[in-house]
């Protein structure tokens, strides 16, 4: 009997070339080969009359040859192979490149399929390089073809008949891990048949009801495996804190707290209560004012006697912090540190021996927070701003210096809340979705090059009002080249200092600048001591200047819908009017309809739904969290509904088996473990 886990090498045909190829692809056995889904279908079901051929189109033909081949060689060594088909209604010329062996395996008289792309023009049309397959014993036409990502070394012709090897070999081996119950309810079908037709569909129907039982199927175990992952957190205790009256902090703020605001606090207190670790992700819109509930947990956890950690991206956005919250602190009584790679020695030494003795209730700091001499009297927070841009290892380390301490994770980014659940893995989620009072709006137009000239006498309006102004560059540059982030601005901004605005101070700011160099750049900034900054997106994140009301975006196309929102989010913070300017002249619908919804609204969350429905989830998963399987098949831009239904159905599962530990769930269980690999240890 054949085992899912034979090496593909033993596959007949593919030889150990081919077999090293695959190997690229993540394919080195059996159930591997026939977990590599494709990532789309061409449909040679149908094949049309000659005269009915669109040029520039793929299309099936079924023609007899009229002639023999001719076989010529042409510059380079190559050879050229023609051919004359014909059916009722007209003729069709095949070419044929480096393909000699088509002149005897083609023969006049005889009906083939051909599949190509159709070119020419109405008169004469032609197909170069076509797949050829003589009638009645088609295997790549006649039938819904998988079109799956390749390397080289491997056509989607090799793939294919590897595939339908492995299932042949394995598809009655296959084990159905949803419950009966759940494919019943939910209208599934079998898994080989599942199989058996994501890879060689029967028809359209057929495919459409196999991709929905394997994206149900993978949207399932990822709800479910979540699940176990959060419920371990119920095996360890973390840092005991009791419930007290938060008056006293909130009576010290100089503003009142939106109700959001409060939610998200009472959230992350109710976790630090509770016999559990908290490990909490606080997400909101830019400016909706994270800060506070983190600065609330730290004075929560103060009043428990514990330490706190902040850690952030950047020394600019670690410094912020740091000059928000030491003032309000020091109202307290409790101490505030600023860790990061330019802190001078001697103050380090300070710091490091004020924490390991207990000195310090909160350090803020950057990656330098990591570094092993760094240790605590009794860490019992963690806090990382701005999570996407840390990958995961990272936060984990700063919550290995205590023993299983509170974590809280704030991001500006914001996500529909489902695919936050998947990104997010074990973590709880809060949201703040309100706005303090008096945030501005800022108005946004998508504009093209044509309106230059009024956009520089409209910066010139700004600063001369008294305000300051933000250029954000892309960096990209003709075709595939990417120009130096420092030459690129540095170039851009001298250009703008000696043709457009000679008389204004101009600064520039990329992330390629030593940490002290971007430093004084945006304190000289943020201080008004220059008009204009040009910048890369490395002010994307955290940057607070109240001066600053204008934001122009060059070529804003380029950029994702969430991070043109994150730009805006840089101006509206102080009392004036603010304006985003985005330039593009783009022809592409896609790209226009992106901008166009940046003109719309400001609501973040609204904004990250469109991004997920236009390009899909690949921006938000950049930074993987660990252990937790890749998506091999559903598409999160067009499948949302089917993971509601398929969240609803494993939340009634767990509730009556919340460790899936009874034996018909025992296959279900042991699958949950082989995806999220990592964690499998966690899991059994």
């Amino acid at each position: 009997m054949a085992d899912l886990q034979t090496d593909i090498r033993y596959i007949k045909g593919i030889g150990e070339t081919r077999a090293k190829a695959l190997a690229k692809l993540n394919i080195a056995t059996l159930k591997d080969l026939i977990s590599y889904f494709p990532r789309g279908y061409e449909d040679r079901t149908l094949t049309r009359p000659i005269r009915e051929l669109i040029v520039g189109e793929y299309a099936c033909v079924k023609a007899m040859l009229a002639s023999d081949p001719t076989a010529h060689r042409i510059s380079g060594g190559r050879t050229l192979v023609k051919a004359r088909a014909v059916d009722e209604g007209g003729s069709l010329e095949l070419v044929f490149f480096n393909q000699e062996y088509r002149k005897s395996s083609l023969h006049k008289g005889e009906s083939y399929i051909f599949y190509g792309k159709v070119e020419g023009n109405l008169l004469r049309r032609q197909m170069v390089n076509p797949l050829v397959e003589r009638e009645g014993q088609q295997q790549i036409t006649g039938r819904i073809m998988p079109l799956y990502p390749l390397t080289a070394g491997v056509s989607q012709l090799i793939l294919s008949r590897a595939v339908r090897q492995g299932l042949d070999a394995c598809r009655d081996l296959l084990t159905d891990v949803l419950p009966d119950r759940v494919r019943q309810e939910h209208g599934l079908c079998y898994v080989n048949y599942a199989y058996e037709n994501v890879h060689f569909p029967a028809s359209p129907e057929a495919l459409d009801i196999a991709r929905r039982r394997l994206v149900f199927e993978e949207l399932f175990l990822l709800t479910c495996g979540l699940h176990l992952l959060r419920s371990r957190r119920q095996d360890v205790a973390g840092p005991a804190c009791q419930s007290i009256d938060m008056a006293p902090f909130y009576d010290a703020l100089p503003f009142a707290l939106t109700n959001a605001q409060k939610r998200a606090i009472d959230d992350a207190i109710a976790d630090m209560c509770s016999p559990r670790p908290m490990n909490r992700l606080c997400q909101g819109d830019v400016g909706s004012g994270k800060t506070m509930v983190a600065a609330a947990c730290v004075w929560f956890a103060a009043q428990n006697r514990w330490q706190s950690a902040l850690m952030a991206p950047t020394e600019i956005l670690a410094r912020q912090h740091y000059e928000g919250l030491a003032p309000l602190f020091q109202r307290f009584g409790l101490r505030c540190a600023l860790l990061t790679g330019s802190t001078r020695a001697k103050e380090r030494r300070e710091i490091l021996t004020a924490l390991a003795d207990g000195g310090i209730d909160l350090c803020i700091g950057t990656h330098a927070l990591l570094t092993e001499d760094v240790q605590y009297a009794h860490l019992g927070l963690v806090i990382t701003d701005e999570q996407h841009r840390f990958g995961v290892n990272q936060r984990s380390a700063l919550g290995q210096k205590a023993e299983h301490p509170h974590m809280l994770v704030l991001s500006a980014t914001p996500i529909p809340r489902t695919l936050a659940l998947i990104i997010y893995g074990d973590l709880d989620v809060s949201i703040i979705n309100e706005l303090p009072p008096g945030r501005q709006k800022v108005d946004t137009f998508a504009v093209g090059e044509g309106y230059r000239a009024r956009i520089n006498a409209f910066i010139r309006k700004q600063v001369a009002a008294g305000h300051q102004v933000f250029i954000v560059c892309p960096l990209v540059g003709d075709g595939e080249e990417i120009p130096d982030e420092r030459k690129a601005v540095t170039a851009y901004a001298g250009k703008l200092q000696q043709e457009v605005f000679p008389d204004l101070r101009i600064s520039v700011l990329h992330g390629k600048m030593k940490a002290k160099d971007k430093e004084a750049v945006m304190a000289a900034f943020a201080a008004g001591e220059s008009d204009i900054l040009v910048s890369t997106t490395v002010i994307e994140v955290g940057v607070d200047v109240p001066n600053a009301n204008t934001m122009i975006v060059e070529n804003a196309d380029l950029f994702g819908l969430s991070q043109l929102h994150q730009l805006r989010g840089r101006v509206g913070r102080g009392s004036a009017k603010s304006y985003c300017i985005l330039l593009s002249d783009t022809q592409n619908d896609e790209s226009k309809q992106r901008l166009k919804v940046m003109t719309q609204t400001n609501d973040g969350f609204k904004i990250s739904e469109e991004d997920l429905r236009l390009r899909g989830p690949g921006d938000f998963f950049g930074q993987r969290q660990h252990g937790l399987p890749a998506m091999k098949i559903a598409d999160l831009s067009c499948d949302m509904r089917l993971l509601d239904e398929a969240q609803s159905a494993a939340k009634a599962l767990l509730a009556e088996d919340p460790a899936l530990t009874a034996v018909a769930h025992r296959s279900l269980r042991q699958r949950i473990g082989e995806l999220f690999e990592l964690n499998a240890e966690a899991l059994n």
